[in-house]
This record gives C-alpha cells, structure tokens and sequence, in this order.
C-alpha cells in the first residue's frame, strides 16, 4: 500500500492503484490541471510538467485550485 500526503491529510491507496504522475491524481480527485497549482515535496510544478511528475510513496504534495469570482 502507498500513501501520499496531500493538502496535509494523508491518503492511502492500494497496490497497483497509486497515481504514478501528478497528471495521474489530478485527475483522480476530479480536478482540471489548468485551474490547479501544484507543490510537490516544496518545489512548485507548472501544468505543463504535470505528466512528468513522478511520485512515490510518502510524499508531500499541496493542491490548490483556483476559483472564479467576484
């Protein structure tokens, strides 16, 4: 079992379904690459490096999606 940790809470997932890239759990919790800014380990990933995150067990990602308004 892998775990990430993500926006402080810890997730766990079973073998075999882990997301092997930040593309991958982006699109996992339902979220669109183009609204989200994206830390992995204390390095901030742009959108276009998304596919080429890889990530394994333990760590630390922040998540935070932009919201329109007024």
């Amino acid at each position: 079992m892998g775990s990430l940790q993500v926006n402080g809470q810890v997730r766990q997932f079973p073998p075999g379904e882990m997301p092997a890239t930040l593309s991958a759990l982006v699109e996992k919790l339902g979220l669109t690459a183009a609204t989200v800014v994206a830390e992995v380990d204390g390095r901030i990933v742009r959108p276009a490096e998304f596919a080429r995150t890889a990530l394994s067990d333990g760590q630390s990602i922040e998540l935070v999606k932009f919201m329109g308004g007024g």
